[in-house]
C-alpha cells in the first residue's frame, strides 16, 4: 500500500465536508480536523510527485495571484502549487492594470475571475486593511457567481494579510511535525516565538501572530517574547490562550529572549513592528501623509536600534534544549555579518541550519496546493486514490 493510499484512508475518517467551496482566511477559522486534512493532503501530493505520479486535477483554469507587497518564496510557492494541480498562473500587477486608473475592487474581482479557480492575495502592509481587502474582493467574487457573471466560484487562499500568514505557519508546522516524527510528539514541546533585531522597518505582525495562533492548538508550550512596546494584536493573544487551555499546552509572555530560549525545543526569532506603530502607519497611509510615514520610519528604526541584543547568537542557542533547538524562520532573515552588520541571527547559526530552513520552505507549495485541493475537489479521498492508481506520470 502506498503512502498516498494510507493518507487517503486517514482523510476519509475526518469531518471535512465544510471545506468544499470554502475560503482560507485564518487558521483559527478551521477546525482541528480541517487543519489535519490540509497536512494530510499536502503529504499525499508530495508523495505522488516524488513517485512521478501526475497530480493534475484541473484540465484548465487560472490561479490569480495579487501581491500588494514584495514576495519571493510565497509568490513562487503559489505558482508551484497551482501548476502542480494543473492550473495556469497569472499575476495581477496593480501598477499596470486599470486599478491604477481608478477601477473598483468589485470590478477588478469579477474581471479577473472569469476562468479562475483560486485567488491568492497578499496584503500585509497596513493594520486593519489587509484582511478587509481580501474580504471585500471575495465578497465581490461571490456576488458575481450568484448573479451568473462567473461560471464558477473561485476560492481564496490568504497568502498573508495583516492578521495571519496561514500558508507560512502551516508550512512551518508541517516541517516541525516531520522533524519530531509525527504530530503526536508535539505535546509539551517548548516553542520560543521571539522578536529579533532588524535594521529594516515595518515588518508585518502576521508571522508571530500566525505562529502563536496555530502552534498552541497542538498542546505545545508557546512563549512570546519581545521588548517593551512590540506587542502583537491582543485578540490573537486571546486566541492563543484559549487554544492552550483547550489542548493542555500553555501560552505565556517572557520579558527577554534568554528566558524564552531557555530549554526551548523550537526557536523562531523574527523581527516585527509594534502593533501601535502599525496602527499609526495605517492612519498616515489613509491620510496620504508620506512625510508622516517617513518620520515614523525613522523613529522606529531608532527604536529597533535600542534592542540589538535581541539576536539569535551562538550563546543564545546554547540555552535551548541540549543546545540543539530547531531553528525556524520564514526567510529572508537579517543575518549578522552576511546580509547586514547586525541582525536577527548570527551567520554561523543560520549557516548551520541552512538545510533544515530550506526544507521548511519546501512545504509551502504543498500546503497551498492542499488548501486549493480541499476547496475545489468535492471528493478528495476518491481523487487522491485515483491519482495514486492512475497510469499518468508527471514525467515520461
Amino acid at each position: 500500500m502506498s503512502k498516498t493510499i494510507e493518507l487517503a484512508q486517514h482523510l476519509e475518517k475526518l469531518h471535512i465536508n465544510n471545506m468544499y467551496k470554502s475560503d482560507f482566511y485564518w487558521t483559527w477559522d478551521k477546525t482541528d480536523e480541517e487543519l489535519d486534512a490540509i497536512f494530510t493532503v499536502a503529504d499525499a501530493l508530495r508523495d505522488l510527485r516524488e513517485r512521478n505520479r501526475s497530480t493534475r486535477v484541473f484540465d484548465s483554469g487560472l490561479g490569480i495571484s495579487i501581491f500588494r507587497d514584495n514576495s519571493t518564496r510565497t509568490r513562487f510557492s503559489f505558482a508551484s502549487a497551482c501548476n502542480l494541480l494543473g492550473l495556469t498562473v497569472r499575476d495581477l500587477d496593480e501598477k499596470t492594470s486599470q486599478i491604477a486608473h481608478g477601477e473598483t475592487v468589485r470590478e477588478t474581482a469579477n474581471m479577473v475571475s472569469f476562468m479562475a479557480e483560486v485567488i491568492g492575495i497578499r496584503d500585509d502592509m497596513y493594520i486593519g486593511e489587509g484582511h478587509k481587502y481580501q474580504k471585500t474582493f471575495m465578497d465581490a467574487v461571490k456576488e458575481g457567481y450568484r448573479d451568473g457573471i462567473l461560471e464558477q466560484q473561485p476560492t481564496l487562499v490568504n497568502l498573508q494579510c495583516d492578521v495571519d500568514h496561514p500558508t507560512q505557519c502551516m508550512a512551518d508546522l508541517l516541517h516541525v511535525i516531520h522533524h519530531f516524527g509525527g504530530v503526536e510528539h508535539l505535546k509539551g514541546k517548548k516553542v520560543a516565538m521571539t522578536w529579533a533585531y532588524s535594521p529594516s522597518y515595518g515588518k508585518p505582525l502576521s508571522v508571530p501572530q500566525g505562529v502563536i495562533g496555530l502552534f498552541t492548538r497542538f498542546g505545545m508550550d508557546v512563549v512570546l517574547a519581545h521588548p517593551e512596546g512590540y506587542d502583537v494584536m491582543p485578540e490573537v493573544e486571546e486566541i492563543a490562550r484559549k487554544n492552550a487551555e483547550a489542548t493542555g499546552g500553555s501560552y505565556r509572555r517572557a520579558g527577554t529572549m534568554a528566558e524564552a530560549f531557555q530549554g526551548a525545543d523550537i526557536v523562531y526569532p523574527k523581527s516585527w513592528a509594534p502593533f501601535a506603530a502599525m496602527e499609526e502607519r495605517t492612519k498616515l497611509y489613509q491620510a496620504g501623509d508620506q512625510a508622516g510615514i517617513h518620520a515614523l520610519e525613522q523613529r522606529l528604526l531608532a527604536q529597533n536600534a535600542l534592542h540589538k541584543d535581541w539576536t539569535c547568537s551562538e550563546e543564545m542557542m546554547k540555552r535551548t534544549k541540549d543546545g540543539k533547538a530547531l531553528y525556524l524562520h520564514c526567510l529572508p532573515a537579517d543575518i549578522s555579518g552576511l546580509s547586514c552588520p547586525e541582525g536577527e541571527v548570527d551567520n554561523s547559526v543560520f549557516d548551520r541550519y541552512l538545510v533544515p530552513l530550506y526544507k521548511e520552505a519546501s512545504y509551502k507549495p504543498y500546503i497551498i496546493a492542499a488548501m486549493i485541493f480541499m476547496a475545489k475537489v468535492k471528493d478528495p479521498v476518491a481523487a487522491l486514490m485515483a491519482l495514486d492508481q492512475g497510469g499518468k506520470r508527471r514525467l515520461f
